[in-house]
């Protein structure tokens, strides 16, 4: 099942970079200008809700030392938006990339105040991730469904936490050790490494 995430934020070019082309072009996790024809099509493939969420969080690229550092533990990884864009696009070649969305979902929620806001939100964070009928539901046990469940008939900007908590941890125990090995934290490394080292 293909996963999908919202529109793409609009970022500044940085120098020497393509037109349109985000901060992060160099780990391919955002529609840069070479790559808008094969975005739009996944785009129309999956429509979402939340759009407020953006393809890929502004950041500055990170060092090698930063890098190095999100081997030591998934807190340093999830605390990075460099990182977060980084283990999202690993989670998006293990058609996973829900989990970080909806996590990334419910902490925008939890800096809401607007009650008319609040309530919005969670019932597009509850269409999109929690309802069976989506194409992006995360897995969560039944307990933790119930209580949501329950507080969706009076939502509030912490309605999701014991979701969210679970989501955490199930990147944390399945995917961490997986992105930790994988070809696209360990050539992020190398290439970082190589260029700290030249300059």
């Amino acid at each position: 099942m293909s996963r999908h995430e919202t529109s793409p934020s609009t970022l500044p070019a940085a120098t020497n970079q393509r037109p349109n082309a985000c901060c992060f072009c160099w780990c391919c996790c955002c529609s840069c200008s070479w790559n808008e024809d094969r975005e739009r099509t996944w785009r129309a493939s999956r429509e979402t809700k939340l759009e407020t969420i953006p393809n890929c969080e502004a950041c500055t690229k990170p060092t090698a030392e930063e890098v190095r550092g999100w081997a030591q533990s998934f807190e340093k990884l999830m605390k990075s938006p460099a990182g977060r864009n980084v283990f999202r696009e690993f989670l998006r070649t293990e058609y996973s990339e829900e989990n970080m969305l909806f996590w990334l979902a419910c902490e925008e929620l939890k800096n809401e105040c607007n009650k008319h806001t609040i309530d919005e939100k969670a019932r597009m964070i509850y269409e999109d991730y929690i309802s069976i009928l989506s194409p992006k539901e995360v897995s969560l046990d039944s307990r933790v469904r119930e209580v949501i469940n329950r507080k969706m008939q009076e939502p509030s900007s912490h309605t999701f936490d014991d979701a969210q908590l679970q989501i955490y941890t199930l990147m944390h125990r399945d995917s961490y050790p997986r992105f930790l090995n994988s070809a696209i934290y360990k050539s992020l490394l190398h290439s970082l490494s190589r260029s700290s080292s030249e300059s």
